[in-house]
């Protein structure tokens, strides 16, 4: 039910935040660890509540009905025990972090659970969804300095519109579906083609926000090199998914978008290297 390429996507951006944090605030093994068990817990809690969610709707939904929950694998009490356990983990591991990452866990996991009710009722769901995978390199910054500067920000900002723009190509799968169901989505809402623009839209904005994080952080130039692979991925993604054509959505969905994860934090690594802060 949670596979690990969903995660892919978000904990490289939180695995930067941690080697930004490098130069000011070295973290302890221990430090790592329980980021990672943060990450892996919430990542798990969110997507297993959203599955006993959106159980219904899978059910009937083609695409989706060869999940765990619909396809009778898992029950949903079975996936809420894991959910809850999950959950445990988070916020175990946000409290052995810190007094105030324990506290911020409380509301970072309401924020991943509401993200599943918006497709009822608004077409801007995919904002939401982004906003809240955004709190991943944000919560790391937090666990290792207890701080926010104007650099993080502007990286959660670029994971909040690069996790958007995406998930808007990924819902015009279900287009005809969720029209029929009643559910909201920027594709059923405006349609493939204007929804397509305004992924390219939040993709320029991620872009951009990469270049404030890069100048926020002062990096190293060497960056730019990466940042430049970056925007060739966004490019070819743009290229993959089509309004008429949407057969390349899955080599887009995680593979073009895997690349563009690692790409970002081997870039982060780099100047890092080349700035003697790692």
């Amino acid at each position: 039910m949670i596979k690990f390429s969903h995660t892919i996507f978000a904990l490289p951006f939180a695995l930067s935040a941690v080697v930004l944090a490098w130069q000011s605030h070295v973290p302890s093994a221990w430090d790592l660890f329980f980021i990672l068990a943060a990450m892996v817990g919430a990542r798990s809690a969110a997507m297993g509540f959203n599955r006993i969610i959106d159980a219904d709707i899978d059910k009937k939904n083609p695409r989706t009905a060869i999940r765990e929950i619909p396809a009778g694998i898992l029950t949903q009490k079975e996936a809420m025990v894991f959910v809850v356990l999950s959950s445990l983990v988070f916020v175990g591991a946000a409290a052995l972090l810190s007094p105030l990452c324990f506290w911020l866990s409380f509301p970072v996991l309401g924020v991943l659970f509401f993200y599943s009710y918006t497709k009822r009722f608004t077409p801007y769901c995919h904002l939401v969804l982004g906003f809240a995978i955004s709190l991943a390199p944000v919560g790391a910054w937090v666990a290792l300095t207890g701080t926010l500067n104007w650099g993080i920000v502007f990286l959660g900002a670029a994971l909040w519109f690069y996790i958007a723009g995406f998930d808007i190509l990924y819902a015009c799968q279900d287009i005809e579906f969720d029209r029929e169901q009643g559910l909201f989505s920027l594709p059923a809402h405006l349609g493939p083609a204007r929804a397509m623009r305004i992924s390219v839209l939040f993709h320029g904005i991620f872009m951009a926000c990469l270049v404030a994080t890069y100048l926020g952080f002062g990096m190293h130039p060497v960056f730019l090199i990466f940042w430049i692979a970056i925007a060739g991925l966004i490019v070819l993604e743009h290229r993959l998914v089509k309004p008429g054509d949407l057969s390349r959505i899955d080599m887009a969905f995680f593979h073009v978008n895997s690349a563009v994860s690692i790409s970002l934090f081997a870039g982060i690594l780099a100047q890092a290297f080349f700035r003697g802060g790692a």
